[in-house]
């Protein structure tokens, strides 16, 4: 029994030393273990809006926080755990899935970039990848700072 004490308290011990120091810390111990162990609060990575979401669902789920706790325990996960960096899509490797995720595409547009790279060969441009026909042009355009070919 004492060795099983003992191993969590060290698992435990280790989650707390994993947080960095900073404002906002003391509200995610005492606030986010009360559902989940703390190593569900950030593990993943996200921007602002994405932890923001994150939040007001565990407010929906019944989270008892005050709107100041929920302002530091927001401010410190973007700070602390912020998303990571895509790289850019290679449009002339990407699968159909990486290319509905990365873009917004419909399974049908994400098709048709595959079928029409077989057929004509690799994007040269993004001009190339708005000749697609059936593809939304605004999409790939908004999207052209994530793309390589």
């Amino acid at each position: 029994m004492i060795p099983a004490l003992l191993t969590l308290a060290f698992f435990a011990g280790s989650a707390w030393a994993q947080l960095p120091e900073g404002p906002g810390k003391e509200e995610i111990q005492r606030v986010c273990k009360q559902c989940h162990e703390l190593e569900r609060s950030f593990s993943v990575r996200q921007d602002e809006e994405g932890w923001r979401r994150t939040l007001d669902k565990m407010v929906a789920l019944g989270t008892k926080v005050t709107e100041q706790e929920l302002g530091a325990i927001l401010d410190y996960l973007a700070k602390n755990f912020p998303a990571e960096e895509l790289s850019k899509l290679n449009v002339n490797k990407a699968t159909a899935i990486d290319l509905e995720s990365r873009l917004t595409l419909t399974r049908s547009q994400a098709a048709a970039i595959i079928q029409y790279r077989t057929k004509k060969g690799s994007f040269k441009s993004i001009e190339d990848l708005k000749k697609v026909p059936g593809v939304d042009a605004a999409k790939i355009e908004a999207k052209k700072d994530r793309l390589a070919f």
